[in-house]
């Protein structure tokens, strides 16, 4: 029994640390460094200095969204002969190519063969000679100060990768997928704003980061966040990973739960898959600081968290049952509430209705269950990176 109350114990101070904890402890760890270290603002070079940059675009069957994408790409803050703008489309069998003929200054990259987009992106990137390259998904539009704010970052040598901030549209009432996704990144923006102050931001959003070219490395075509792997191999190096609020890409949100649960699961298998190709970031002896911040945001998440807090609620029962003492009671009803909570809000949303209260702890068990759901689909992926996007409202 004391196993079980120790094993209790240990998970209740694991969730906690995972999902406020560390924020808590990120919180006050950057006010104490920026007590002696004041940030400074990066200057942007004069017009003439600016470097080349390439707005990359990697797309799949994206007739629907290429002029209005093509339309943000036009009204981009940054000198026109300094601006590449290149397409990738391997595999695009609608009218994508064709749309794009209407646009001189578009370069498109097409392959007949379908192989996933980190295989499109690696074949992409050998015709790539800008110093700074822009990665940003079709479905996103991105900020007109976007691609000057990325290039400031990237005045500090140190600077390998600039991630942007990822923004969800809002409507007038979001439903569970739209509230829960909006708030989830909300907090997710601000625990990579502090990551960046105090080091490095751990990993980039594919909606919107940048790289030095010098540093790109071609990814296993399986793989699942090519995003997150490229970035953080670049943290590897010694580089940081610059934090730009001021570069923000918006996104609808899912069209509804079971379009975010496909986007879900994926990336939840995309993390376990990335703690496997990134292991030797764990090794704290060497990566110092930034394993801390790897294993607590990252980590963490996407691996004995979600299993451990799944196991509390038993382990409660248990306690209270056999030990009878206040504390326990207290923590199993505040469970159930919790439990109970997530249920109803998974109701109202089945029914189209509109409670924000309750999208919290209903998104937040819908992400840890398809954490788990994350580990079959990895299995069964089997080599493959193709995977089905995810429906997103209008």
């Amino acid at each position: 029994m004391k196993f079980i109350e120790i094993l209790f114990w240990l998970s209740l101070i694991i969730v906690f640390y995972t999902y406020l904890g560390y924020g808590m402890v990120l919180y006050l760890m950057v006010k104490i460094k920026e007590l002696f270290l004041k940030p400074k603002e990066k200057e942007l070079p004069e017009t003439g200095k600016l470097p080349e940059v390439t707005l990359f675009i990697t797309a799949y069957n994206e007739e629907a969204i290429v002029k209005e994408k093509m339309d943000n790409c036009r009204k981009l803050d940054y000198p026109k002969d300094k601006l590449k703008i290149v397409w990738v489309t391997d595999g695009s069998s609608d009218s994508t190519n064709e749309l794009l003929k209407a646009y001189p200054e578009v370069t498109v990259l097409f392959q007949p063969e379908r192989q996933g987009k980190t295989a499109a992106l690696n074949r992409g990137m050998r015709f790539v000679s800008s110093p700074i390259v822009v990665f940003t998904d079709a479905n996103t539009m991105i900020n007109q100060e976007a691609i000057g704010e990325i290039v400031r970052q990237f005045r500090n040598v140190w600077v390998g990768c600039v991630a942007g901030e990822k923004r969800i549209a809002a409507k007038e009432k979001d439903d569970a997928a739209g509230g829960g996704e909006g708030i989830y990144w909300k907090y997710e923006s601000t625990l990579k704003a502090l990551d960046s102050r105090l080091y490095s931001a751990v990993g980039a959003a594919g909606e919107l980061f940048a790289i030095r070219r010098e540093l790109f490395e071609a990814m296993e075509r399986d793989t699942l966040l090519d995003d997150f792997i490229l970035s953080l191999r670049i943290a590897q190096k010694g580089y940081k990973i610059a934090y730009c609020e001021k570069a923000y890409a918006i996104e609808s949100a899912s069209a509804d739960m079971k379009e975010e649960e496909k986007r879900k699961v994926r990336i939840a298998a995309g993390g376990l898959q990335s703690i496997w190709r990134l292991r030797s970031l764990l090794n704290i002896f060497r990566y110092r600081i930034l394993s801390f911040q790897y294993i607590s945001h990252r980590v963490l998440r996407w691996s004995v968290t979600p299993i451990l807090l799944f196991l509390m609620f038993p382990l409660n029962i248990l306690l209270t049952a056999t030990k009878g003492t206040n504390i326990y009671s207290i923590l199993l009803i505040a469970q159930m509430l919790f439990y109970l909570s997530g249920v109803w809000g998974y109701y109202l949303s089945t029914k189209q209705i509109k409670n924000k209260l309750l999208f919290i702890p209903y998104y937040f068990l819908f992400m840890n269950i398809n954490v788990v759901k994350g580990i079959s689909y990895l299995k069964n992926k089997k080599s493959n990176g193709i995977w089905e996007k995810a429906n997103r409202s209008i």
